[in-house]
């Protein structure tokens, strides 16, 4: 179990469903981005983390439900799967407003030079805030 999990909500907003009220698949990621930013804007810029480029190496979903135009708004939790030398991985669990779980977003995110366009270490101040939402123990 995670430390401290971080919520949020996300709008469903009008034009992310089809023509049969269902959200298109590929928005689970939108859904998931969006928190990982009120994530970062609300509990690690704050602690004093520097604002610095990241990519996202890799990303998973899971989809278990379908969400539709009466899902929403959507509740994301966040949490920290582990933390590398400069690398993490990010946890987002998208529930429908009933506290229906549709989907889980698993991401790994990496620290990035954009000059040298390669990855660098990440600052202890971030590795620390980050343990804060780990659902597993902090790799060194």
């Amino acid at each position: 179990m995670p430390n401290k999990v971080y919520t949020c909500e996300v709008e469903v907003r009008w034009g992310d469903s089809d023509r049969l009220g269902h959200v298109n698949n590929t928005l689970f990621l939108e859904y998931a981005q969006e928190a990982r930013v009120k994530f970062f804007r609300d509990r690690v810029f704050p602690a004093g983390v520097r604002p610095t480029a990241m990519v996202v190496r890799k990303m998973e979903i899971e989809f278990l439900k379908p969400i539709t135009d009466e899902s929403g708004p959507v509740t994301v939790d966040v949490s920290v799967l582990a933390v590398g030398t400069s690398s993490f991985g990010i946890r987002h669990v998208i529930r429908d407003v009933h506290g229906v779980t549709c989907g889980v977003a698993d991401a790994v995110l990496v620290r990035f030079d954009v000059k040298t366009e390669t990855s660098v270490p990440l600052p202890e101040l971030e590795r620390s805030v980050l343990s804060e939402y780990a659902i597993t123990e902090t790799v060194r």
